[in-house]
């Protein structure tokens, strides 16, 4: 069975809380080999008040919180039984199994938090030429000119109007020809 991502609901406010005691039933009770990441979904807001400006970190799913489980009875009744939760998102009844949540849906949550879900291990030269697969350049054709692996980035040139135009893309936007 392979670890998926699953929604589970907690009473509004505690989702600190509700991670760090999971956090803390995962090791008491040896479920590490099946309960692994735990996060609360969040993003900084800058605000100004008063001409300052302040960066608060806010809460993009309050009452949710995400976990990263390979999904077992145990493991079930590990999360289930958490002080604070209150159940699963997308389970019909209460002996069910829980649905994950789909891999296109956890990056896109991960990254608006600025993580990143899976490292995309591609071998880009510099002066290769790409295609781009989405986003507005879609079918444009281009030549990397730098790349950088920490941001998962390339800078390419595309070919647009008759003149090579720079454009900065996710390693997933681009394939090789």
């Amino acid at each position: 069975m392979e670890k998926q991502w699953y929604v589970v609901h907690t009473y509004s406010g505690y989702e600190n809380k509700v991670k760090a005691n999971l956090e803390k039933r995962v090791e008491s009770m040896g479920m590490q080999d099946k309960i692994f990441r735990v996060i609360v979904p969040e993003e900084e807001e800058t605000e100004m008040k008063n001409g300052k400006k302040k960066v608060t970190k806010k809460k993009v799913f309050p009452g949710y919180v995400l976990a990263e489980i390979i999904m077992t009875d145990d493991s079930w009744y590990v999360v289930r039984n958490t002080p604070g939760v209150t159940g699963f998102v997308g389970s019909a009844g209460s002996g069910s199994k829980p649905t994950p949540l789909q891999p296109e849906e956890i990056a896109f949550i991960l990254k608006r938090m600025g993580m990143e879900q899976t490292r995309i291990d591609v071998k880009f030269e510099l002066k290769e030429s790409v295609k781009v697969s989405e986003g507005p350049f879609t079918n444009f054709t281009g030549t990397i000119e730098e790349i950088d692996k920490v941001k998962q980035k390339a800078k390419v040139h595309v070919n647009m109007f008759g003149r090579e135009t720079p454009v900065e893309l996710d390693f997933s936007q681009i394939e090789k020809i």
